[in-house]
């Protein structure tokens, strides 16, 4: 930066010298905002902490209308002090004078280190301020461990942005034109020029580099100081900026309107809201790769907005309770998610939209998450109170005091999108207070550089506003200056300061290096701050990259995951067959079954084959609705349909009687042993099984055991006589079953036969006690047995090769359906096993080879077959069925 940027400031103390009875007489002082001075600066001397107390600042050296400046105090602070950590310090405070002396003052703080690094960092505020920000905290989102920039020999100050009051959602001080133009941007100058002349006094020098960092409000002060004065800084951060503040208080009016119109029809409670946001998690968690309860993918979840909303709705439309929305409520939802569209008049300048919050992508409005709700009640107050929404309570306040200026105005009866009489103080309002300005050449002509970063899950300010600015200034200054002067980062799982993630960076080091050295940042590691998830990494992305996982390795380690930019259709299906395609396989009560699947018209027909409980041809259809990744919601009482590679589908079919579903196991081709003579050698074979067993009066249990199949169609099941579990197969086995299959043309499927379990193998004789079906995947086959032996004794037995696997090998995300629970899903990553939130540590070859032994979070027991996985608990009872896709 040159040095006649850093020349106004300096003559700006001559001023403050002369008002005291110092400096020197002849000095002419260059006007506000010119960045030349018409003379050389006075020379300089240090003045003694205690002596800056009582000094003023004429009205004349500050750039925005005031009455002059006043230093209360100034105290040196040991660096010994009790409680200090921040180094030998000057205390400076005091106060602006408005120009209106009716209008509340600037309380500003400046902190002056002992030992100085010749620069300088302006804070911004929150919320709507009224609080002095003192400038001795740590940088927002920075590492915990670092000093704040005080202690690093940066000179800081902030101020309370031109009015005070006790919280920072008290907006009564619009109601005054001068604290709001002060609110609106003027408190930033006013107060960095009485900054720097403080500067200047104290070290007889001006800065060398001056900086601004902002969140949420601060975030747009950040980038008002430069679009408004941008000769006065090197560099700004501005974190989830509040930029379109206008936009944000009409989207929260609008919000408002959707919760509480008829009664509050359109109001959710906690239990209703954790809901939607369960919903979401389910069906766009695993959109990036990773089942680590992030949703990255956020524009590809964008497009499962309408299935996802679907799924919600109560039956008829009408409130059935928690377990789903009645349409009002849905109504909501899509105002939530939903931007504002200006159609009758716009925002500073041109801007005619304001963004919606990501409801349906992650973002958190209820739960352990976030401390911003929906309130508890369907009416809220007039003025609105803690007890409701969150967004409402700050578009009342700016409705009444910025817009209105009526306390007890009805702001229900306000129109974000028609406001009537009130539609140019909207206009003026928005030309006061918002940061929309698109032409940063001036700043960045002169080297400015700019980081910004938003949470795509910010439930407060949002990100969607962030990202059409970011896209106004490229066009505006071109893609070019952006990249040179611009970096514009996105955290998936970040909302206001709260949600699933919560990075940790230094993005101050980022700025000096950037500012001072010219090494521009790029992809940068952050580090979860979320106690829950303490500790875990990902890359910080450049919008429109999002961390997308590689497919291997810890779901911890940001080293796994890829900043990716590809947004395809998440509707989509490879696995989906070309045509209608007839798949063959079985339930979990042992049913062998033929699905029909037409991806035309996205809908299925089941046909039973061969059953206990239901007669032949018995059939259910329905249609498909598409979730995303392969996945598909059905009409089978919640069972989800999942198609894999090589031609293997997972369903469910509704239960005989009552209101629960049947996993199903199936395969587009199957080995038919149609020919002559009859060899069973493809699909020979020692085998794990795992599976589930009906017993009397329909109880369950699991199924564990290890089997032969031979290439005379002959087969045997050898269980541990003590634990009933799997064991390395011996043909003298005591705790046996033996038979032999023959091959039913009629129905596509091998009859399974139950012989002696003391005598030799047979093929002839035995009892019909089943099915098997021999699927193929790839070029790898599945035997499926569908166990029917008698009305009580049937189930599903699925084998997996008894022979070694390693870790690594099975990896990958899994669409799970159980005999007992809801649909859902799992991750395997090398030795680790994800389902749900429950983490499990995987052993290998364990008790047996093939067998994979889960500790942990769930315990249990996992086979794994191309691209299929059994998993069996402790406790018994249920078997759940994992397709990977």
């Amino acid at each position: 930066m040159p040095p006649a940027s850093r020349l106004p400031a300096l003559a700006l103390v001559a001023v403050l010298l002369s008002a005291c009875g110092g400096g020197g007489g002849g000095t002419t002082t260059a006007p506000p905002g010119d960045d030349t001075p018409a003379s050389p600066p006075p020379v300089l001397q240090q003045v003694a902490c205690a002596d800056l107390a009582g000094r003023n600042v004429a009205a004349s050296a500050i750039g925005q209308p005031s009455g002059g400046a006043t230093v209360a105090s100034a105290t040196l602070v040991a660096a010994d002090a009790p409680g200090n950590q921040l180094g030998a310090y000057c205390k400076v405070r005091g106060t602006i004078a408005p120009v209106n002396p009716a209008a509340p003052l600037i309380n500003f703080a400046v902190n002056l280190p002992e030992t100085w690094n010749g620069k300088s960092i302006q804070f911004g505020g929150g919320g709507f301020n009224g609080v002095l920000i003192d400038g001795t905290e740590q940088v927002r989102f920075g590492p915990p461990e670092k000093p704040a920039p005080l202690a690093l020999g940066y000179a800081t100050f902030g101020s309370d942005s031109g009015h005070q009051s006790g919280s920072i959602t008290d907006g009564s001080f619009a109601a005054d034109d001068e604290a709001l133009a002060n609110y609106g941007g003027q408190a930033l100058k006013k107060t960095r020029d009485v900054a720097m002349a403080l500067v200047a006094l104290r070290y007889g020098k001006g800065v060398d580099r001056s900086y601004f960092l902002g969140t949420s409000t601060g975030g747009r002060d950040a980038l008002i100081a430069i679009q408004r004065w941008p000769a006065d800084y090197d560099g700004v951060i501005a974190n989830e900026p509040a930029l379109n503040y206008s936009g944000t208080r009409l989207h929260n009016v609008a919000v408002g309107r959707a919760l509480y119109a008829n009664g509050g029809a359109g109001w959710m409670n906690v239990a209703k809201t954790l809901l939607v946001q369960r919903t979401v998690l389910a069906a766009c968690d695993r959109l990036d790769g990773a089942s680590d309860g992030i949703v990255s993918n956020v524009e590809s979840c964008r497009q499962l907005n309408t299935q996802i909303l679907a799924s919600l709705r109560c039956a008829g439309g009408t409130d059935l309770g928690d377990g789903c929305l009645s349409d009002a409520q849905l109504d909501t939802v899509r105002t939530i998610e939903s931007p504002l569209e200006f159609t009758d008049y716009a925002l500073a300048h041109d801007t005619r939209k304001a963004g919606g919050l990501n409801i349906l992508e992650g973002t958190l409005v209820a739960g352990p998450y976030t401390t911003r709700d929906l309130g508890t009640r369907r009416v809220p107050a007039n003025p609105a109170t803690s007890a409701d929404a969150n967004q409402y309570v700050t578009g009342d306040q700016w409705t009444k005091f910025f817009v209105t200026r009526q306390a007890s105005f009805d702001t229900l009866t306000f129109d974000p999108l028609a406001p009537g009489a009130f539609t140019q103080r909207v206009v003026d309002v928005s030309n006061i207070t918002d940061a929309l300005d698109p032409d940063l050449r001036p700043f960045l002509a002169r080297g400015g550089r700019i980081i910004l970063l938003h949470g795509l899950a910010d439930e407060v300010i949002s990100n969607n506003s962030t990202i059409a600015y970011y896209r106004r200034v490229v066009t505006t200054v071109g893609q070019d200056a952006a990249d040179k002067g611009v970096r514009f980062y996105t955290v998936p799982g970040m909302g206001h300061g709260t949600g699933v993630f919560i990075p940790f960076w230094d993005s101050l080091a980022a700025l000096e290096n950037w500012v001072e050295r010219g090494l521009a940042p790029s992809t940068q590691v952050v580090t979860d701050a979320v106690a829950g998830t303490y500790g875990r990494t990902r890359p910080l992305c450049q919008w429109p990259a999002w961390p997308r996982y590689k497919g291997s390795g810890s779901l911890d380690a940001a080293l796994n995951y890829s900043c990716v930019q590809e947004t395809t259709d998440p509707l989509a299906c490879a696995n989906l067959p070309g045509t209608a395609t007839s798949y063959k396989g079985g339930d979990a009560y042992g049913e062998e079954l033929t699905v029909r699947i037409d991806p035309a018209a996205l809908t299925y027909t089941i046909t039973v084959d061969a059953s206990l409980q239901r007669t032949a041809g018995t059939q259910r259809t329905g249609a498909l609705l598409p979730l995303g990744n392969c996945t598909y919601a059905s009409g089978e009482n919640g069972a989800v349909f999942a198609f894999g590679t090589g031609g293997a589908l997972q369903g469910g079919v509704a239960a005989p009687a009552g209101g629960s579903f049947l996993p199903v196991v199936a395969f587009a081709t199957t080995f038919d042993n149609a020919s002559n003579p009859a060899v069973f050698n493809t699909i020979a074979n020692i085998y794990n099984v795992v599976g589930v067993q009906y017993g009397s009066g329909g109880i369950a249990s699991s199924y564990a055991a290890s089997a032969r199949l031979r290439n005379a169609g002959t087969f045997q099941s050898c269980q541990d006589p003590s634990s009933g579990q799997f064991v390395t197969y011996d043909p003298a086995c005591t705790s046996t079953t033996k038979g032999y299959i023959t091959w039913n043309a009629a129905r596509g499927a091998f009859d399974l036969r139950a012989t002696s379990p003391t005598g030799s193998a047979v093929t002839t004789g035995g009892t019909l006690a089943g099915s098997l079906v021999a699927g193929k995947v790839g070029s790898s086959y599945v035997p499926l047995v569908l166990w029917r032996e008698s009305a009580t004794s049937y189930g599903m037995r699925l084998y997996s090769p008894q022979q070694t696997l390693l870790p690594g090998t099975a990896d990958g995300t899994y669409a799970t359906l159980a005999t007992a629970g809801a649909p859902g899903s799992a991750t395997v990553t090398g030795s680790t096993y994800t389902a749900g939130s429950a983490a499990s540590a995987l052993a290998f070859d364990n008790p047996v080879l093939g067998v994979v032994r889960a500790t942990g979070g769930r315990t249990g027991f996992l086979l794994f077959t191309a691209g299929w996985s059994g998993f069996i608990p402790d406790a018994g009872g249920s078997f759940e069925l994992g397709l990977r896709n």
